[in-house]
């Protein structure tokens, strides 16, 4: 059986890392659109269905809980499949899951829809970094999964308003409907441009599994699912603090939303070429660097400029998903698959904590730019998550 090394090396005689990377990068755009564009539809799917907001939002964290569930299964069930097999049939599920949404009868029904197509999430960005990892030197891991992370970053700036202009014109289900239409043909592209592979000889869910038992793997989770609480809790309510604190005209909301897909795009773009040089030590620069951010942000929230500038910085914040997509694949050992997956669930894990921890601070009266506080409370915590991470690995350096 061919190894793994002559199996990179011809993906590399066959495809362009560059085109790879970028029918990859479409399908995280696919997914950023649906995850995002689903908060800014919730009011229109809501009326649509006949419940009220917060019960409409259940669809929200039916995904993500989807997702949590979903990166984990698929990585291990999938382990003997090759990893153009898995990404066709992961996005192909993707693709059913919304165009099934779009046709959801009832409110029920979307609910468990939603669950079901979180599912592919987590799986298909952990497999698409892995690959767009081995199309490359090792010391262009981090730039090329960030070339992938791109996709879902540009969602924010370019699918997310599309998708809710759609949904006015044309009503909600049409926005789940273009999302199936574009994994429909990321699933294409797939199988027109990245090579066929064959899975590791030894590969089994027994050797995925074996990840759950590296601490390194645990704690650099812990960082993703803490530390990225901080920018999920002030994205989830500054459409409202906009409103109520700044006095911002509603023109101006889409305009500040995409302005944080701007920064996330950007962060991924520059961060990743220093990171591939000291993987770690970016990563806690930009804990502190997110910490520091979302402390100003409360102070900014009162003049568009400033809380412009301040989400601009947040989302620069939301490289650390590359960075610590780079550090799973370190330490994960042959469990590389489930590892990256796993990042994907710590993710939508910091996507529930922030929002509800900022929720318990506004509902305690502390106001809206207290998010910006209980933010960088969150980024703090995973840079001492970090701390312990660095100081395990100084005590017992790897082999």
């Amino acid at each position: 059986m061919a190894s793994a090394a002559s199996i990179v090396a011809t993906e590399r005689r066959v495809r362009s890392p560059g085109i790879v990377h970028a029918v990859l990068a479409l399908g995280g755009f696919a997914i950023g659109t649906t995850e995002f564009a689903t908060m800014s539809l919730l009011p229109a799917f809501s009326r649509g269905m006949g419940v009220d907001a917060p019960t409409g939002g259940h669809v929200i964290s039916a995904y993500a809980l989807g997702v949590v569930v979903g990166a984990p299964l698929f990585a291990v069930a999938g382990a003997r499949l090759s990893r153009r097999t898995l990404l066709v049939l992961l996005m192909g599920w993707f693709a059913i899951g919304n165009l099934a949404s779009a046709f959801a009868p009832t409110f029920g029904a979307l609910l468990a829809l939603r669950f079901a197509t979180g599912l592919p999430h987590g799986a298909y960005f952990g497999v698409a970094a892995l690959v767009a990892a081995g199309l490359v030197r090792p010391e262009r891991r981090t730039v090329a999964i960030g070339r992938v992370m791109t996709g879902l970053t540009v969602a924010t700036v370019v699918g997310v308003p599309l998708a809710n202009l759609l949904g006015q014109w044309l009503g909600w289900r049409w926005g789940f409907g273009v999302v199936a239409a574009l994994a429909a043909l990321t699933v294409a592209l797939v199988l027109a441009v990245v090579a066929a592979d064959r899975p590791h000889e030894d590969a089994s869910p027994l050797r995925e599994l074996r990840a759950l038992g590296r601490g390194q793997v645990w704690l650099t989770l812990g960082i993703g699912a803490v530390g990225f609480g901080g920018m999920f809790c002030v994205y989830t309510y500054l459409a409202s603090t906009l409103g109520a604190v700044t006095h911002a005209p509603a023109g101006a909301v889409p305009l500040v939303l995409a302005v944080f897909g701007v920064g996330m795009t950007a962060g991924n773009f520059v961060v990743p070429r220093f990171a591939d040089r000291a993987l770690m030590p970016v990563a806690g620069g930009l804990l502190a660097f997110s910490a520091l951010a979302l402390a100003i942000y409360p102070f900014a929230t009162s003049h568009l400029w400033s809380i412009t500038l301040a989400v601009a910085a947040i989302g620069v914040g939301g490289a650390l998903g590359s960075v610590l997509q780079t550090r799973l694949m370190d330490v994960a050992g042959d469990a590389q698959a489930l590892a990256a997956a796993l990042n994907h669930s710590a993710f939508n894990t910091a996507n529930a904590l922030g929002p509800w921890l900022g929720g318990l601070a506004i509902t305690a009266g502390l106001g809206l730019p207290s998010t910006g506080w209980v933010g960088s409370g969150l980024a703090l915590g995973g840079l001492a998550i970090w701390a312990v991470a660095m100081l395990v690995e100084r005590r017992h350096p790897p082999a």
